[in-house]
């Protein structure tokens, strides 16, 4: 991995351990933020590196979904991981891994600007 990704990935890190409890964001939300607009696909290769590296105890990584509030990153968490850990948050569901993102969303954007 080049130190310009490790650089990026490190923004991407400090965004999401932003993100508080009972809210979710989105890649593309991230990525707009970092100044990167079609960056979402970089968003989750950063946090699925979390799980390799061990970060992922320290990075809230279950709070970004896609931009139509699907748990897109749920197959890297095991069994129902994603899921559990949002409803513990409180997060409400519309369908089984469709979260109501209208009522949850959290705008890096707006909230760190």
């Amino acid at each position: 991995m080049s130190s310009s990704s490790n650089d990026y990935y490190d923004r991407v890190y400090e965004v999401v351990t932003q993100i508080p409890p009972g809210r979710v964001t989105t890649y593309g939300a991230i990525a707009g933020y970092l100044g990167v607009r079609s960056g979402a696909r970089m968003v989750g290769y950063a946090l699925n590196n979390t799980l390799k590296t061990g970060l992922d105890q320290q990075i809230p990584a279950h709070r970004v979904i896609n931009r139509l509030g699907q748990l897109s990153g749920r197959a890297y968490f095991p069994g129902d991981t994603m899921r559990e850990r949002l409803l513990q948050e409180g997060v409400e569901f519309m369908e089984r891994y469709t979260v109501n993102i209208e009522k949850h969303f959290w705008d890096p954007a707006l909230e760190l600007s």
